[in-house]
């Protein structure tokens, strides 16, 4: 049992299922008497559709979760805040207005949804963190190991720039959005492997993690150190790589540097295949949704040696200690293990990813034939 700040994790293990001793959908041994049958209703709370991995992974996932573990009587309430936490915090309310049975929230803004939460918590639905670490009283929370993600991505990036690295090469850090609390962890493991080694010439706190401003960021990098200056650009996420990428072509520089990324988004597997992208951060989403679904479930359902064995660590927010978790491991995903990951995984078909513009790349990688 480990117990983390949320602002000074540590890197984990992987607890799989098997591992932590989970019981099956029906959680027939040793639970406590249920307190809701099949016919539940989870509320879900996703940030925003920037990222494509909600719309096309968490939200389906859980959902057929959901239905597998209830006999296809169990429902998904479901809404995206599109980037605004009071939109979220309005979409939180109806669903507590709505009597669902309990919550699953990945949080806009993790401190403005805190008094939400409480009310969740007055009314007797609970409130399972959901990828991003919420204050208030939360039940449990489901992440990766995040702390682990900008280790993973700063390694990646000293890795890239090879035995000459060091505090000459000047590197421009393009961070997540300063209201997620995941974005404080992934800078402070990134800095954990760069700090020393390369200068941080540039660090921006990139508002609501939109490409857009990620490229505005990177424009006035560009402008103020040139671009024959710039080693490398630490992107906290692959939409922010994106816009990284385009504010050195909307310059004419086609000579990119090595440039992270995180959530193996399809361009960006793309990106790396054609080498504009050195890296991106692979987070295997059916686990994090499976086990979030499983959590739920067994929560409502009073399942409580399940609910227990599914979250074996232990996280603190700014406002509660010792909160029931389980993180999950990453892995870097290079041009070397696209085959090994993304699609063993079954995320994307090699089909997906080397469509006639990329053919070519795939092949000379060795992805295609």
């Amino acid at each position: 049992m480990r117990r983390i700040a949320i602002a000074v994790a540590a890197p984990t293990l992987t607890f799989s299922l098997a591992a932590c001793g989970a019981l099956d959908g029906s959680g027939s041994v040793g639970d406590a008497s249920p307190t809701k049958g099949n016919d539940l209703t989870v509320g879900l709370l996703l940030p925003e559709t920037d990222n494509t991995r909600y719309e096309k992974f968490d939200y389906p996932i859980i959902k057929e979760k959901v239905a597998e573990l209830t006999g296809k009587q169990g429902k998904v309430e479901y809404a995206n805040a599109e980037a605004d936490a009071s939109r979220q915090a309005g979409q939180m309310q109806r669903m507590i207005d709505n009597k669902v049975d309990v919550i699953l929230l990945d949080a806009v803004d993790s401190h403005a949804i805190a008094d939400t939460v409480q009310k969740a918590k007055d009314a007797g639905i609970p409130v399972i963190a959901y990828d991003r670490l919420s204050e208030g009283p939360i039940d449990a929370y489901i992440s990766f190991d995040n702390e682990l993600v900008g280790e993973v991505q700063g390694r990646s990036l000293i890795e890239a720039l090879g035995s000459k690295a060091g505090p000459s090469d000047k590197i421009v850090m393009m961070n997540g959005s300063p209201t997620d609390p995941n974005a404080k962890q992934f800078k402070e493991g990134a800095l954990s492997q760069l700090s020393g080694k390369v200068t941080i010439a540039k660090s921006y706190d990139t508002k609501d993690w939109k490409a857009e401003n990620a490229q505005a960021n990177m424009a006035q990098a560009l402008a103020q150190l040139g671009k024959d200056n710039i080693a490398a650009v630490y992107s906290a996420n692959d939409g922010m790589a994106a816009g990284v990428i385009k504010a050195y072509k909307d310059e004419g520089f086609t000579d990119l540097p090595v440039i992270t990324g995180q959530d193996a988004e399809l361009d960006a597997v793309q990106r790396i295949v054609t080498g504009e992208q050195y890296m991106s951060v692979y987070k295997s989403y059916p686990t994090e949704a499976e086990t979030a679904a499983q959590m739920a479930v067994a929560k409502v359902q009073g399942k409580d040696i399940q609910f227990d064995s599914l979250t074996r660590d232990r996280v603190s927010s700014p406002t509660h200690k010792n909160i029931p978790a389980q993180l999950v491991s990453v892995v870097a995903l290079t041009q070397k293990n696209i085959k090994g990951t993304v699609v063993t995984d079954k995320i994307y078909k090699v089909d997906d990813i080397c469509t006639p513009k990329y053919l070519a790349s795939c092949r000379a990688i060795g992805l295609v034939k």
